[in-house]
């Protein structure tokens, strides 16, 4: 199945933190059927994620973050347990991630590895996320100042199989995170 899309109108409803467009737009299929959609559009710009993870030691390094839309939608606190991970701004998403990693971890990590690419949730925001692993040591931490202007962060380090049991009790509920560790888990990164 194969669509075309026409006389796209694209409207600017807010630019506060990011943009929010709303788009209306003629949707072809393949019988030649058009149908009028409208939808509304968050373009906050495309990201990176990383797992770090020490394989001899079998841990991984997480960040316990708040996150406002977490706390609205139920999270008692807002503070999520994920993989570190920002926006590219105007960075490669591997120097983006090598920046996130130290702001965030205060970790300087040497060598990444890019894993694959996703976007998070299609139905309504253009983000792409690139998917990194890389693995970190003890020598490796620069600092123990992390998080940058008003971001409050706590770096957590986690036995890897403790992290892959928290996906299944519902301590680790960030997406991004679930599919780092999993990829890991699938891919033998730990044991």
């Amino acid at each position: 199945m194969s669509v075309k899309i026409e006389n796209i109108r694209s409207e600017l409803l807010s630019k506060n933190w990011f943009k929010l467009h709303k788009y209306t737009f003629d949707l072809i299929d393949d019988n030649g059927t058009s149908v009028q959609q409208i939808r509304e559009v968050y373009d906050r710009g495309n990201g990176a994620t990383i797992l770090l993870y020490n394989r001899p030691n079998g841990t991984v390094l997480l960040i316990n973050q708040f996150r406002m839309p977490t706390y609205v939608n139920g999270n008692p606190d807002g503070m999520l347990l994920e993989t570190c991970a920002g926006l590219l701004d105007n960075d490669s998403p591997e120097e983006c991630i090598r920046r996130e990693a130290m702001e965030e971890t205060g970790y300087q990590v040497d060598s990444v590895q890019k894993l694959f690419e996703a976007y998070m949730s299609p139905g309504g925001v253009t983000e792409i996320i690139h998917f990194f692993a890389a693995e970190y040591h003890a020598d490796q931490k620069v600092t123990d100042d992390v998080g940058v202007e008003d971001e409050v962060i706590e770096v957590v380090e986690l036995p890897f199989t403790e992290a892959i049991a928290m996906i299944a009790d519902g301590r680790i509920k960030d997406g991004k995170t679930i599919m780092l560790l999993q990829y890991a888990q699938i891919h033998g990164l730990l044991k």
